[in-house]
């Protein structure tokens, strides 16, 4: 997925996946996943997608700076 935000590209195919974590079964309408990318330049986003009832019912791109970044790592070990 492409999203532009502030005229900055971000895209799941040209950036590095550092995390993905997943909430519930394939097809389950509760489930979502939230995947944590670094772009080439060193900025962080989220990928999130998920079923219709999830709190991720269409997929999205959302920034993150590097310590909410962290922040997020930390909390998913």
């Amino acid at each position: 997925m492409k999203k532009v935000i502030c005229k900055k590209e971000y895209d799941t195919e040209k950036s590095t996946l550092v995390k993905k974590v997943t909430c519930g079964a394939y097809g389950c309408p509760e489930g979502y996943e939230e995947s944590l990318y670094q772009t080439e330049s060193g900025s962080y986003f989220l990928y999130t997608n998920g079923g219709a009832s999830s709190k991720y019912p269409k997929e999205d791109i959302t920034r993150m700076g590097a310590e909410k970044a962290k922040a997020w790592l930390a909390a998913q070990n």
